[in-house]
């Protein structure tokens, strides 16, 4: 099987993410205390928890730390309410842009994030202007060299991965978000260790800018990244393989 490589594209934002590792747990928590809050605390009953303790565990946040999250989000603990929306919009040259909102106050983040926007080339859309480009996917990253294409296809399609790119040093396991938990344990469970693994919005197609250009995309996504009530962007940029900025 083959699709245009995701890796690149993905592995590029959270290099940036990965070296603010205090920002990475707060979104996690967040994210954590609202799955508690809609779908309860027992994680074999809530898909979109779990999903975030596979975040946290992979982000290497304190047991402790976890759990008081969860007892925030089921009332145990005092703790803020949350609002959770999405902006969309788009960025220097036509890259569409999608940010996933969680906010103790609205009209802050609304003007932080517009600001933002119209300072670097951007600006924010109607609800629904790029929305239809991306597809909610699971999508599990490994090396080359711990997995070869034709294993990645024997143990993902057994356990309904729905894709597999091989591109480079990497093989990406692409599923929808009801099959990523059972396709990553069969791969837990076989010892064979992952780059990444996440549920995240995938773009139907791919934004070229000119390489002069690049850079000023992704100021403007990583900025966007840094704010505290953004959790996640998601965006159609092309960056090209081994593109260091």
């Amino acid at each position: 099987m083959s699709g245009h490589s995701k890796w690149a594209n993905i592995q590029h934002k959270k290099s940036a993410a990965d070296a603010k590792r205090g920002k990475i747990f707060t979104k996690i928590l967040r994210e954590i205390v609202i799955s508690v809050r809609l779908g309860g605390s027992d994680p074999n009953g809530n898909p979109r928890l779990r999903s975030a303790i596979i975040k946290a565990k992979e982000s290497n946040m304190p047991k402790d730390t976890l759990e008081r999250a969860i007892k925030k989000g089921a009332g145990e603990i005092e703790g803020v309410t949350y609002e959770e929306f999405t902006y969309e919009g788009y960025g220097p040259d036509g890259v569409a842009i999608l940010m996933d909102i969680m906010t103790d106050n609205k009209n802050r983040t609304a003007g932080e994030v517009r600001s933002l926007m119209t300072k670097l080339g951007g600006n924010l859309g109607a609800p629904g202007s790029v929305s239809f480009m991306f597809s909610k996917k699971g999508i599990i990253v490994f090396d080359v060299k711990d997995l070869n294409e034709d294993k990645a296809m024997e143990i993902g399609i057994d356990a309904g991965a729905e894709d597999i790119i091989s591109e480079g040093e990497t093989i990406e396991v692409i599923t929808t978000p009801d099959n990523f938990e059972n396709v990553l344990k069969a791969f837990d469970d076989l010892s064979i260790p992952h780059m990444q693994a996440e549920v995240t919005m995938i773009p139907s197609s791919y934004q070229d800018v000119a390489l002069d250009k690049i850079e000023k995309v992704i100021s403007l996504i990583e900025r966007l990244e840094d704010i505290d009530d953004v959790q996640a962007v998601y965006h159609n940029l092309n960056i090209p393989e081994g593109y260091r900025g």
